[in-house]
């Protein structure tokens, strides 16, 4: 039986909820120990069950092999017969006994692994029951494995290299932070989604405080509001003297009190009165994650305003109370509402004034702001290969009403207020670096939340460009957003901690020292976790031949640019080769150069000079031209905005021509 699309706004995702809650009953799942349940953007069935062996009884909740029946896209478009036959081919009592089989193998071997390492086998099996994942019973236990490893790893080096292991802990990995440790710390979490007035009310406080640190998750954001803090006057009726530090960038203001720095540049050894972490639901990013919990557990601030989504509730909560903090939490609603537009856009000359057209991929962005300009529009662009100078030029000329709509990546959902009436998007599908795949309802809801800017518009409304795009996009704002988990947060290693263990073991590879943090200071609760990049792994590796100190070769793993771009990555290597023979790398200005470089060649050499300011910062010494490596990227960046200038007036006048021929 099929049932057809209705137009209603809740209809859809409401039958389809009907749908699936009928075959839960029509197969007795519900009695068979088996939920259908949506997550992380999959359909899926979860066995529930219990093994006892060895007198231990471990309850569990897990995706068997075969448990993951569709995204949820693809669950979307399925009739009710084609999920049923789904359902019944894996809904299975023999796949329901396979697992329960393999969960008892699994847990008949953790246990005899841990009792001979003298570990509660608990500790690593009480998560069985608790996991809310996807993912199939086989990586959950693969996980568990690693990190019973790692503690048997641990327990050995204890025992045969006790030196090893009083190098570092990550047990105490808050007490590392000293200056927090020794403070009476307490954390203020404003929650809210965008357009809730929650990172406003966080900087009011900043601002009133006699001292105090903002913390971005960008350049950009850093830079915007180190203007605001100095446009707020004291009551002597003086300015608040701000500092800015950034990666690239230091603006030191003498006796500054206040400093606004993106996050992997806190200093923490400083007490401050105040002090602001945005986005603090970036505790769960993959790459950068280890930067929030590092500020979390580090920031020297009698009051720490903890700002971002609702959705990290639950993991600030379990940092508070790790770290014995109290904690207030205040949730804040949208100030201008938002809603989904009843059809979707269809057609270019259905856009207007106030839009912001989103698309995934730099080459998108650009070939949606040719059309749009060809339609006489005006457009201003915003994709995260641009500096952040460009995006803030870019957004300034939407903000005056010099360009009519703003076309961009999801770079627009962070660190960019503009007057934003409507969100199109194109798609609703992105490419994640392996392959495309459906946006997540978080990133939807962060985008779209941009729509309805307070004070500016009464309401903010979402569309799709096509009636496809539009109902993904209906759905996804729907869909409700999983919670940022409440352990296993990142955490990354120091240069200091990397040479406590290089001390006692004489150790000096950069890819065995990354191992033997990994291995030696994980805690058995999996609370903190410690975290590689694989592109440091990677770098890791290549400097590990060069001459080069442990500091060194640390140091430049961790440069921000892209060795994925063949220019770039000839820049960096240069950089370590040079540093390796004891060569001093100096830049020589060459500005006329930029004039015969295309859009994307300006956009990386803006960004090799950025990423050589940083490497200045760090090793003055061999990379000295910091102010013209600053003053290069910004020559740059001017060059980039004048391209897309004159890309908009090109396109502008071939739709005069073509309007002029058709006279």
């Amino acid at each position: 039986m099929n049932h057809p699309r209705h137009s209603d706004d809740n209809d859809t995702d409401n039958h389809q909820a009907d749908d699936d809650a009928l075959l839960e009953r029509e197969l007795r799942l519900r009695e068979r120990g088996v939920e259908l349940v949506r997550l992380e953007g999959r359909v899926f069935l979860r066995f529930a069950g219990a093994v006892r062996v060895d007198g231990l009884h471990v309850d569990y909740r897990l995706v068997p092999a075969r448990g993951v029946l569709a995204k949820s896209s693809k669950w979307r478009r399925m009739d009710l017969d084609a999920r049923r036959a789904l359902l019944a081919e894996r809904a299975t009592r023999d796949a329901y006994d396979d697992l329960n089989q393999e969960t008892e193998e699994f847990v008949r071997a953790v246990a005899d692994t841990a009792d001979d390492a003298g570990f509660d086998p608990m500790l690593f099996l009480h998560v069985l029951e608790e996991l809310e994942t996807s993912e199939p019973a086989e990586y959950v236990f693969e996980r568990i494995r690693q990190r019973l490893d790692h503690a048997v790893e641990r327990e050995a080096e204890e025992r045969h290299a006790a030196r090893t292991k009083e190098s570092i802990n990550l047990a105490e990995y808050p007490a590392s932070f000293e200056a927090a440790s020794r403070m009476a710390r307490r954390f203020v979490a404003l929650l809210g989604p965008t357009n809730s007035g929650k990172t406003h009310k966080a900087m009011e406080a900043l601002a009133q405080a006699g001292s105090g640190v903002y913390l971005a998750p960008l350049r950009l954001l850093a830079l915007e509001n180190y203007e605001r803090l100095q446009g707020v006057v004291r009551a002597d009726g003086k300015p608040l003297a701000v500092s800015l530090v950034t990666g690239e960038e230091r603006r030191l203001a003498e006796n500054a009190t206040h400093v606004a720095s993106t996050v992997e540049m806190l200093d923490t050894r400083t007490p401050v009165e105040v002090a602001v972490i945005d986005e603090i639901q970036m505790l769960a990013d993959r790459d950068r994650g280890a930067a929030w919990t590092a500020a979390v557990c580090g920031a020297p601030a009698s009051v720490v305003y903890l700002v971002g989504a609702p959705e990290a509730r639950r993991a600030i909560e379990a940092l508070a109370e790790r770290l014995e903090c109290p904690l207030e939490v205040h949730v804040l609603k949208r100030k201008a509402p938002l809603s989904m537009e009843p059809s979707a856009v269809r057609k270019i000359r259905n856009l207007r004034r106030g839009d912001a057209v989103i698309a995934f991929s730099r080459r998108n962005v650009l070939m949606w702001r040719d059309m749009i300009t060809e339609m006489g529009l005006t457009v201003a662009t915003v994709y995260g290969n641009l500096s952040p100078e460009v995006r803030r030029a870019q957004a300034e000329r939407f903000r005056e009403g010099q360009a009519d709509i703003v076309v961009g990546t999801d770079a627009i959902a962070m660190g960019l207020n503009m007057p934003i009436q409507r969100i199109v998007m194109t798609t609703a599908v992105k490419y994640n670096g392996v392959e495309e795949e459906e946006i997540s309802a978080a990133l939807a809801k962060q985008i779209a939340g941009r729509a309805g800017r307070y004070g500016v518009h009464e309401e903010g409304f979402v569309a799709g460009y096509d009636d496809d795009t539009h109902e993904v996009v209906r759905a996804l704002m729907k869909e409700k957003i999983p919670p940022v988990k409440a352990s296993g947060f990142a955490v990354a290693p120091s240069i200091e901690q990397l040479h406590r263990i290089s001390a006692v073991t004489g150790e000096t590879s950069l890819v065995k020292l990354l191992k033997r943090f990994v291995h030696n200071i994980d805690v058995p609760d999996g609370f903190f976790y410690p975290k590689i990049t694989e592109e440091q792994n990677e770098r890791a590796e290549w400097l590990d031949t060069l001459d080069l100190s442990v500091a060194e070769k640390f140091t430049l793993s961790l440069v921000p640019i892209s060795t994925r771009v063949p220019v770039l990555e000839s820049a960096w290597s240069h950089w370590a080769q040079s540093l390796a023979k004891r060569k001093v790398c100096k830049l020589q200005p060459q500005p006329q150069e930029l004039f015969w470089k295309n859009l994307q060649e300006v956009e990386d050499t803006c960004r090799m000079y950025s990423a050589y300011a940083w490497l200045g910062y760090r090793m003055p010494d061999f990379f000295p031209s910091i102010e013209e490596a600053q003053a290069l990227a910004r020559e740059a960046s001017e060059r980039v905005d004048s391209l897309l200038q004159q890309q908009n007036a090109a396109a502008r006048k071939r739709q005069s021509k073509k309007e002029r021929g058709r006279w």
